[in-house]
């Protein structure tokens, strides 16, 4: 088997994605300082963070339904141009003085709308610049590059915002973009092309390929309650860890040892090809439950820290599986649909972690959400195997051709 990174394509590929993750990674720390600075405002900043959001969940099936139809190579290279303006004009606003909220937030909701396009890119990308038996390694390299660079970036982003300033955040971010849309102008990634139908007759050609498979649509619940509870313990894990653990210290280990963690993952699923994937990686997620629940009883830092490290070990591990077995299952003239579902699901239960953690906890204290999160994850993520076709999905097999979905008139 011919190493992913000897194919010239996806080696462009990954040396694109590389620099605009890397990128990416800056961009959070430099935001939210920029904005506390400008306003002064922790609402100002949630403004901001939701006009990204917002777009970018609404146009995620569209993106999905573009990037097969018209070449996911041509509209992430699209989408890599618009976030190179939006993040450009951010980086100048800033570099010029006080920054405008209305300009940020524009430029945030751009920016979000075109993510919304891009996202569902990704896998087929992958898919069409590696053969099958290739892939797992392919996308575990996409994992280590992007975990690798959300453990640097919070760093870089604090070289660049003490030293010249929040602006050359931005900069650099449009910058890595620029060159990822470079890249991506010059590879060649193979595209099946698809039937002419009308927007709403593929989208739900798209749902019905994610229903019609219980292993899919299962594990996406479950990992759209494991984001809801990520939310509830990112919203809550400060408090108990400032009040109850020992300090601000103990939240930036934890932070820090979740990130040491994903990338451990991400290089163990380049080595490890378990033999029911699906379950394997399932089961792995319900760890989550132990660090919601150590924060939850306010247990030693050290158990807590630890138990966090695993549990993101396990996440780190899961996602390149899941899109390999992804790529395998599914046709390759739907990959990009099916995958923005996935995403859609996952972005949007964490809004609602976000929204519910602070209100339970001003009812009932910060355990009992703490508690019912790790519940949830526990019984989401373990409970998929009871769905037969979890249990039964060994190593991806070539992907049969797409069925039709009935469209209704």
């Amino acid at each position: 088997m011919t190493h992913p990174l000897r194919l010239p394509a996806f080696r462009l590929l990954f040396l694109g994605r590389t620099v605009s993750a890397l990128g990416d990674a800056v961009v959070p720390t430099a935001l939210a300082l920029a904005v506390l600075r400008a306003t002064g405002s922790t609402t100002a900043l949630a403004v901001v963070l939701g006009c990204a959001m917002v777009p970018r969940l609404l146009l995620l099936p569209l993106g999905g339904v573009l990037a097969d139809r018209f070449d996911a190579r041509r509209v992430a290279l699209g989408t890599d141009l618009v976030r190179c303006a939006a993040q450009l004009v951010v980086g100048l606003e800033l570099l010029g003085g006080t920054p405008s909220l209305a300009h940020l937030a524009l430029a945030s909701a751009v920016g979000g709308a075109a993510s919304g396009f891009a996202i569902p890119t990704a896998s087929p990308l992958v898919a069409g610049t590696v053969p099958g038996e290739g892939r797992q390694r392919a996308n575990a390299l996409v994992g280590v590059s992007a975990n690798a660079s959300r453990l640097a970036g919070p760093a870089l982003a604090g070289l660049l915002i003490f030293s010249l300033g929040p602006g050359w955040a931005f900069v650099l971010d449009a910058a890595s973009f620029a060159v990822s849309a470079a890249l991506l102008a010059v590879i060649r990634v193979r595209h099946v092309p698809v039937a002419h139908r009308s927007l709403r007759a593929d989208l739900v050609l798209g749902w019905h390929q994610v229903r019609s498979r219980d292993w899919y649509w299962s594990s996406l619940l479950a990992h759209a309650v494991w984001n809801g509870a990520a939310a509830v313990l990112l919203t809550l894990g400060p408090l108990v860890a400032v009040d109850r653990l020992g300090g601000e210290g103990v939240w930036v280990l934890l932070q820090q040892a979740g990130a040491v963690g994903l990338l451990a993952g991400s290089l163990l699923a380049g080595r490890v090809r378990p033999a029911r994937p699906v379950l394997v990686g399932n089961l792995a997620l319900a760890t989550y439950a132990a660090p919601l629940l150590l924060l939850a009883a306010a247990a030693p830092a050290a158990a807590t820290v630890v138990a966090y490290c695993l549990a993101l070990t396990a996440l780190g591990f899961l996602n390149p599986v899941w899109e390999t077995v992804v790529q395998a299952q599914f046709p390759p003239e739907v990959l990009a649909r099916v995958t923005s579902y996935d995403w859609l699901m996952s972005l949007a239960a964490m809004p609602i972690g976000y929204a519910l953690a602070p209100a339970a906890a001003g009812t009932w204290g910060a355990s009992t959400p703490l508690v019912a999160a790790g519940a949830l994850v526990l019984l989401a993520c373990a409970g998929t195997a009871a769905v037969p076709g979890v249990r039964r999905l060994r190593w991806p097999a070539p992907a049969p051709a797409a069925a039709e979905a009935p469209v209704p008139a």
